[in-house]
């Protein structure tokens, strides 16, 4: 928890593949601010925006917590899962009693999968170049 100038903020921090979310809440209306933009109007896909928002609606506290989010690296759908994972870290601080159904609903784990390396002697990691008899 961090305070700025009388208000109290809950911290989480997410990462998925190469994106970061860097996510804070805190009581309030239920307002959900992405890089000083609406969540729907950065995430224009509904997955993306459904995956924002699963914490939220899995402990049903949609309309109770304001979430600011400031995420960057790698494409949209990456960072939907990193601000997923940060919002649940956050909620999961801000009120305790909510990590069942988050562990439950598995929103508390990292998925640890990234881009493989580039093998030399290859095209991509594991594509080669193709064969050629004569």
């Amino acid at each position: 928890m961090s305070t700025v100038v009388g208000q109290t903020y809950t911290w989480g921090t997410g990462r998925r593949k190469t994106a970061v979310a860097r996510v804070r809440i805190k009581d309030g209306t239920g307002k959900f601010i992405i890089n000083d933009l609406d969540v729907d109007s950065y995430f224009l896909e509904a997955t993306h925006r459904l995956d924002a928002r699963a914490p939220m609606t899995a402990t049903e506290m949609s309309g109770r917590i304001d979430v600011f989010v400031n995420v960057g690296g790698s494409g949209k759908s990456s960072q939907s899962g990193a601000v997923l994972l940060g919002l649940a870290r956050a909620l999961k601080d801000f009120r305790p009693d909510l990590e069942p159904k988050l562990r439950e609903g598995e929103y508390l784990t990292r998925d640890a999968r990234k881009v493989e390396r580039k093998k030399y002697g290859h095209k991509k990691a594991r594509r080669s170049f193709q064969f050629s008899k004569r």
